[in-house]
């Protein structure tokens, strides 16, 4: 009994990671989160068909809009105050501003609600404005306000997946993002073919049980972080070093919380606000004088929002995974005055996310049609949108994750200046690249996607030249890496290229296409492996130590 009851009390211990475990982790998690979120496309998009896709992709944009105000970026500022006042040895505060926190996000998760359930036809006339021949204004207010529900759960449950970050404990977190995944894939994926092939319903209708898949997920997550926490209560009491606490009023908390969430705000609304104004522009100036129809321009949309941001996704993901573990380790570092390891896990997080980014990025895109024929099927724009659309997501990743650690070293006036010029070059370049695009006889809708990549670049761009100036950050190794990484690109395009000349990237066959990916995806892995191995360029990034420990692990196996 006793060695059961051990046993069953190991399974349920939970162990603090390091910042590269931790990224590894958090990384994990959210990348396998995203392929299930792509993976149930195939069958989903078979199910509602492309007027089915915008309509989804209409509720999502403004859902998540709408969710970067409720969360008010009060998870990640949990986080980063978690980790300060746990690392100083500040538990009361730490606990108490744990428990504003859920108050905060509770009460601008009913707010959200009531706003975007009241004027969701407003919101639907700004999106679709006099367009006729596609999905109604009635249809995109129905699914607008299905949706909406989920914005009272995930906030709240958003700040428990802070408060484990910001202890180091990764996995639970990890863990239920794959489970809200699981669950709202599986209410997506049968309630629609319910709604459509067994009751024979409405498509809207359909859509509407799909988008109600969010609130499902998030109603089972919160409810395993709340067991978790319970079950590892002695953990989180566990102090770092004994000293004697301030007294911090809620107050002095409150307003912490506040100056730390709203730089997070703000990255998110204005990430929100590039999709908006593709919604917004996008089908208008396609559909008006650009010569495609309403249906094509709708189509083309719902590539961009729905479709292939979903590859995008994975990614993005990467950056998601590395940014939810950079937080509590650079601010660990940072409040105790070590701006030596600061530098140095800025550059490495820079270097671990191009080192995964860039060949993804470029293996995907080389990889277009194939990927694209394996979950939609053919298509007259998928591919075409597809191949160059992926590069938003590299760029995407890279603004992210740099505005992220300015965020976080308290350079909030810089932070504001990126996001602002970044949005500006966005929606004054926007129609303009699309025309220009189309007058030199280039696919308009790239148009739309070069303005997003120069805007999300500029914004990086100031963000690394804040860290050189502020922090006095030297990127010279992590050019030096990048240096090989392009190589290894390159020397893997071009693998891929001769590959191709001997066997087709892509043919009809679904079932072939996934082989013929599958044969492209082992041949340029290991070169582009094989070449950052050979340089030594994986032990620099990721560390001799822990490779060395990878590596007897995977050698006694």
């Amino acid at each position: 009994m006793k060695k059961k009851t051990r046993i069953m009390k190991n399974k349920d211990e939970m162990r603090k990671n390091s910042f590269v475990q931790g990224a590894f982790i958090a990384t994990v998690g959210v990348v396998i989160s995203k392929i299930l979120g792509i993976v149930y496309v195939i069958p989903f998009h078979s199910v509602i068909g492309e007027k089915g896709g915008a309509l989804y992709g209409y509720a999502y944009t403004i859902y998540m809009m709408f969710m970067a105000i409720s969360t008010a970026g009060i998870p990640l500022a949990i986080s980063k105050i978690i980790s300060e006042y746990h690392t100083l040895g500040y538990e009361d505060a730490k606990d108490r501003a744990f428990r504003i926190g859920k108050q905060i996000t509770l009460v601008l998760g009913i707010v959200s609600f009531i706003i975007l359930f009241v004027f969701a036809p407003q919101l639907s006339r700004a999106i679709l404005g006099e367009l006729k021949g596609g999905n109604t204004i009635q249809d995109v207010t129905f699914v607008i306000r299905i949706i909406s529900t989920a914005i009272i759960i995930v906030p709240v449950m958003s700040v428990y997946r802070g408060y484990f970050e910001g202890h180091k404990f990764m996995s639970p977190p990890a863990v239920s993002q794959v489970l809200e995944q699981v669950v709202r894939v599986a209410v997506i994926l049968i309630g629609s073919f319910l709604i459509l092939k067994v009751f024979n319903l409405s498509l809207t209708t359909a859509i509407g049980v799909a988008v109600f898949g969010a609130t499902v997920g998030a109603l089972v997550t919160y409810i395993y972080l709340l067991d978790k926490r319970w079950k590892n209560k002695a953990k989180f009491s566990e102090k770092q070093m004994d000293v004697e606490e301030p007294k911090i009023s809620n107050k002095e908390i409150l307003t912490k919380i506040m100056w730390y969430a709203f730089p997070i705000i703000m990255i998110d609304v204005f990430k929100s606000l590039y999709s908006f104004v593709d919604t917004v522009t996008v089908v208008r100036a396609l559909g008006g004088n650009l010569g495609f129809s309403t249906a094509d321009a709708e189509i083309i949309m719902g590539i961009i929002s729905t479709w292939a941001a979903k590859f995008n996704m994975i990614i993005v993901s990467i950056a998601m995974g590395v940014i939810i573990s950079l937080i509590p380790n650079l601010t660990s570092s940072y409040v105790v005055g070590n701006m030596k390891d600061v530098r140095r896990k800025i550059n490495q997080t820079f270097q671990i996310l191009l080192f995964l980014t860039i060949p993804m990025t470029i293996g995907l895109s080389f990889l277009a049609e194939p990927v694209w024929i394996v979950f939609y099927g053919h298509s007259q724009y998928g591919p075409s949108v597809f191949s160059y659309f992926i590069f938003v997501a590299l760029v995407m990743s890279l603004m992210t994750t740099s505005i992220t650690i300015v965020q976080v070293l308290k350079y909030y006036k810089e932070v504001f200046i990126s996001l602002f010029v970044g949005l500006l070059l966005k929606a004054t370049l926007n129609v303009t690249l699309m025309q220009v695009f189309n007058t030199m006889g280039l696919p308009a809708y790239h148009g739309s996607i070069t303005a997003t990549i120069l805007a999300y670049g500029a914004s990086c761009v100031i963000c690394l030249i804040t860290l050189k100036t502020k922090c006095q950050v030297k990127y010279e190794e992590t050019v030096k890496q990048v240096i090989n990484i392009i190589c290894g690109s390159v020397l893997m395009t071009l693998g891929l290229f001769l590959l191709s000349l001997v066997i087709p990237v892509a043919v009809q066959s679904r079932l072939m296409n996934l082989v013929l990916i599958a044969a492209y995806v082992i041949v340029g892995a290991s070169i582009y492996f094989v070449y950052m191995l050979k340089t030594k360029s994986i032990d620099a990034i990721f560390g001799d130590k822990l490779i060395g420990k990878f590596k007897s692990k995977f050698l006694r196996r």
